[in-house]
């Protein structure tokens, strides 16, 4: 029994840092690096590119909407058109810089508001979907499992990968519960731990009603963001092996 463990990682810019991404690659085996448009700069790409294949983590681009003083975190109104323009420029800029670092983009995920408003927004998923089946139609799509973002990727002939989130609190239908409520980032880490063993073990989640809700996913996503990422990443990797559940990318 495996899983992925993943976190959003280059999330700074410029002077500005965000997270400790070097403690974080030394755990998680696939990295969401930032490209840009939220947060990220070409400087931190390539670093985040060259340690992760130094270290045999899996590279995604993170893409989001245009928004860096709100770090991706505001819905906007983009025309689709726009939208898949917008995240074919982000992924073919961190394949330039992932190349030169040695590695390579295996998958694509959406970040912050991108990410939510594609889990139900038809139009947006599939103006993702179809960004990036123009740059690769092997290259897999990650996101949250029974969306309207799963339905584009299919739709556009992409392979569609599931994840859960082990900080992050979910509503009795599958989805997260929104940031700007109370407790929907969990900040008490024997709930994080209980929350990761339940999905990469027993595939399921309680939401916040206590409904339980089925979910198979192959990857495991910790916020770079959350306080003590690093260290709630390796408390996790050790759960998890307490837990006979292995950690490995993904994607090959």
């Amino acid at each position: 029994m495996s899983i992925d463990l993943n976190a959003d990682l280059g999330e700074g810019f410029g002077v500005w840092r965000l997270g400790d991404d070097d403690a974080l690659l030394e755990v998680v085996t696939s990295a969401n690096v930032a490209c840009g448009f939220h947060a990220g700069d070409p400087a931190i790409m390539r670093r985040i590119c060259e340690r992760a294949a130094e270290r045999g983590v899996a590279v995604g681009a993170q893409v989001g909407y245009r928004d860096l003083a709100g770090f991706g975190r505001r819905r906007i109104e983009v025309p689709p058109e726009d939208l898949a323009a917008d995240v074919l420029y982000q992924v073919g800029a961190l394949a330039a810089i992932a190349r030169a670092a040695g590695t390579r983009v295996r998958y694509v995920k959406a970040h912050g508001a991108l990410y939510n408003t594609a889990a139900d927004d038809p139009m947006q998923a599939a103006a993702l979907a179809a960004a990036v089946a123009d740059f690769d139609v092997t290259m897999p799509l990650l996101g949250l499992p029974l969306s309207q973002m799963q339905d584009a990727a299919l739709a556009a002939g992409l392979h569609f990968f599931a994840e859960a989130f082990a900080d992050r609190a979910y509503l009795p239908n599958g989805r997260l519960v929104p940031r700007t409520q109370a407790g929907a980032v969990h900040d008490d880490r024997f709930v994080i731990l209980a929350q990761a063993v339940s999905i990469a073990r027993f595939k399921r989640v309680t939401a916040i009603d206590g409904t339980q809700i089925p979910i198979d996913a192959r990857s495991l996503c910790i916020h770079g963001d959350t306080p003590d990422a690093a260290q709630l990443a390796r408390q996790i990797r050790v759960t998890l092996d307490d837990a006979k559940v292995s950690l490995a990318p993904f994607v090959a």
